[in-house]
């Protein structure tokens, strides 16, 4: 078969059209940037998803975790960075206002209040139109793709701020044996609505829904808050204020057989308190039970070094053979000696004058001795 240059040309030509194995192995990569700003439904980018580990599932394995329930009372002072602001002032948010706008977006889920029973899955996730309709929320729904992607748009005045007065908080105590410490770690939030009735009279508590810590955390991390007033820097996020534990939780309850509140264990206030010390002290005391403490801050003698001290104090105590012998015979030549041992210091007593003989001297008359005359 002759090859023409027609031929040539067409062979040089379906070369070129074809991919070389160099192209074929190419892989375009995205640069850290676009992975960075790459976002899902929620509005996390990659990194601030990656940036906080799930704390919730640290206890799986765990050998020993503890639930405790704790209420933080706005109106405390340590607490009063979780309601302060009440209004929006250059971006400032309080805890409800940005819990709120997450749920209302779409951007967290939030699960029914089970009063002890908390089951995070999607069976009993609330509805955000449901939730706002049951708390009289006034809301406008802006309609998505589908009824799972609606939004909700609430006038920063509808926003009960100003009725949302303490939140449950759901901690676990984990023992970690590989660090060999105990920790808490925050798992849920729940704010808690003080109504009162139309009637005027004391407020009731409406809690209103449970949020998973690990899911609002990057959401927390990038408020900013004022701790204190004495330093107006705001130097600490509501991520600190939760992780550092910062807030006053009073304990309501812990995780029991019964499923039962301390209210419902121990029906007066001096009893309540009482549980809860208790409860604290065995927290810290179980704590501190991991590590071997010296109250005089001396190392701790090994068995070796026990011994060897015991040893020493009992050949001080004992004498030797060479002692003893010596101690023998000085005993020895003190007996046979002229001079007698220095007598033992004993009680002074009182003297009593002896009738003196005939034989004294110094010119005294003579006494008739009583002595026996035969």
């Amino acid at each position: 078969m002759k090859i023409t240059v027609k031929h040539l040309f067409v062979i040089l030509g379906l070369c070129a059209l074809m991919p070389t194995g160099e192209a074929q192995n190419t892989v375009v990569r995205r640069s850290s940037t676009e992975n960075a700003r790459k976002t899902d439904n929620t509005g996390l980018t990659v990194r601030a998803q990656t940036q906080y580990g799930n704390h919730a599932d640290a206890g799986e394995n765990a050998p020993w975790t503890r639930g405790i329930y704790r209420q933080l009372d706005l109106q405390k002072k340590k607490n009063l960075p979780l309601y302060f602001p009440e209004e929006i002032i250059d971006g400032q948010k309080n805890l409800f206002r940005i819990l709120l706008e997450l749920v209302a977006s779409n951007q967290i889920k939030v699960y029914e209040y089970l009063d002890g029973r908390e089951i995070f899955n999607e069976e009993y996730e609330v509805k955000t139109e449901d939730m706002l309709d049951r708390f009289h929320i006034l809301y406008e729904v802006k309609e998505g793709r589908t009824a799972r992607r609606n939004t909700y748009i609430i006038e920063e005045s509808d926003v009960p701020c100003n009725e949302v007065l303490s939140y449950y908080v759901k901690e676990n105590w984990i023992f970690d044996p590989q660090a060999s410490t105990c920790r808490p770690v925050i798992e849920a939030i729940c704010p808690v609505l003080h109504r009162v009735g139309d009637f005027g009279g004391e407020a009731v508590r409406y809690p209103m829904f449970w949020v998973k810590y690990d899911d609002v955390r990057p959401f927390l991390a990038q408020q900013y808050i004022m701790s204190n007033d004495f330093n107006n820097a705001r130097t600490y996020t509501y991520d600190d204020f939760f992780t550092l534990r910062m807030f006053d939780g009073e304990i309501y309850k812990t995780q029991n057989l019964q499923n039962m509140s301390l209210m419902q264990l121990y029906p007066t206030p001096e009893a309540q308190d009482s549980a809860r010390n208790a409860i604290e002290q065995e927290l810290r005391q179980f704590d501190k039970s991991l590590w071997v403490s010296n109250p005089d801050n001396q190392p701790k003698q090994t068995k070796q070094q026990a011994r060897a001290a015991k040893s020493e104090t009992e050949t001080e105590a004992a004498p030797t053979a060479e002692q003893a012998k010596e101690k023998s015979s000085s005993v020895r030549s003190s007996r046979g000696s002229s001079q007698p041992a220095a007598p033992k210091s004993k009680p002074a007593k009182t003297k009593t004058p002896k009738a003196s003989s005939g034989r004294s001297s110094g010119g005294s008359a003579p006494v008739h001795s009583v002595r026996r005359t035969h």
